[in-house]
């Protein structure tokens, strides 16, 4: 659906990778006047001629800046998706960071839209999941703790702020597994080790989205209006067996309780910090979204599948190596302990 161009977009979390890459790609449309991106730190690589602003979205700060700079529309991807600290930080990072965003946007009169990264997450991972999630669906066992029920709670926010702002374009978006050759995440880091654990019994149905459609679609919804909430994700699924051997990386089965012990060889080995609940749930039960309300709003398919999504995560990071002998027998004795 066109819209009336957005003249001065803010980004948040743009010192991550998909901030960076949201900003430098809507800076370079013509019809945007100024993007100003914002985050604690500074970004690591150059963003053009997007503006950076050092703000904590947590404080009243930003709505100064919202304010002053007459923003009309706010792309929130500041949602902290890895365990980047104590949980009590990462859940206020994510929680009262969006509070204190959506109290800025909801305060001025020059807002327009908002576009906001959710994730697939809110539907949680359970053996009682329907085959596969639609938009209209509430999950078989909510999201208990972590980033998942952060974004349950965010997404809470901001129904809050559409009903107080009914003037607003507000546009959720629940995307799956970011992969790619740019991609560094728990998930990427657990696919790099070179003996990967995985749950006893269990072969869950993966989806993924590649960064350069996951960024088509925030560009999409940045410059166009389309309100609603929606599931983004890599046409197909792959199980994680298949993801696997495809990645060249042997796999020990083990119980729960074994994987939660070999946190500090995931630590050693691939940059974990652990097995987040979250990260378990998923690589027991896995989790499957319907993308066609995406696809029917937007005229759109993406350009990679989620196995080409893999395929091109694996051309970019390689195939596993032969993993240490010392390794493989320190896995198969904690499996073998239970």
């Amino acid at each position: 659906m066109p819209s009336a161009a957005a003249r001065v977009v803010l980004v948040t979390g743009v010192s991550r990778f998909l901030g960076a890459r949201v900003a430098n790609t809507l800076q370079a449309d013509p019809g945007i006047e100024r993007v100003i991106g914002v985050d604690t730190v500074p970004p690591a690589t150059s963003l053009g001629r997007t503006e950076f602003v050092r703000v904590d979205i947590r404080t009243p700060s930003i709505a100064k800046v919202i304010s002053s700079a007459e923003v009309d529309t706010v792309v929130h991807l500041n949602l902290v998706t890895a365990q980047a600290g104590p949980r009590a930080k990462v859940k206020e990072l994510n929680v009262i960071g969006t509070m204190q965003l959506l109290a800025a946007c909801q305060r001025s009169p020059d807002m327009r839209k908002l576009v906001v990264r959710s994730s697939a997450a809110v539907y949680g991972s359970s053996p009682m999941d329907p085959a596969v999630f639609t938009e209209q669906d509430q999950p078989a066992q909510a999201p208990a703790g972590g980033y998942a029920k952060d974004a349950v709670e965010v997404e809470g926010y901001v129904r809050g702020l559409t009903r107080r702002r009914s003037d607003l374009v507000v546009s959720v978006l629940r995307f799956a597994n970011f992969l790619g050759p740019g991609v560094d995440s728990p998930l990427t880091r657990y696919l790099r080790m070179p003996v990967v654990p995985t749950v006893l019994g269990f072969d869950p149905r993966l989806q993924f989205v590649h960064e350069d459609d996951g960024i088509e679609v925030l560009r999409r919804m940045t410059v166009e209006d389309h309100p609603g909430c929606f599931n983004v994700a890599g046409d197909g699924i792959l199980l994680l067996s298949q993801a696997l051997r495809r990645a060249g990386r042997p796999y020990v089965p083990m119980p729960t309780q074994s994987i939660s012990m070999v946190g500090d060889l995931g630590r050693r080995f691939a940059g974990l910090s652990g097995f987040s609940p979250e990260l378990l749930r998923w690589l027991t039960y896995g989790r499957v979204i319907d993308t066609s309300a995406l696809a029917a709003e937007l005229a759109w398919r993406p350009k990679y599948s989620s196995e080409d999504a893999f395929a091109d995560f694996l051309s970019a990071q390689g195939r596993g190596r032969t993993a240490p002998l010392e390794l493989l027998g320190r896995l198969a004795a904690a499996a073998g302990r239970d």
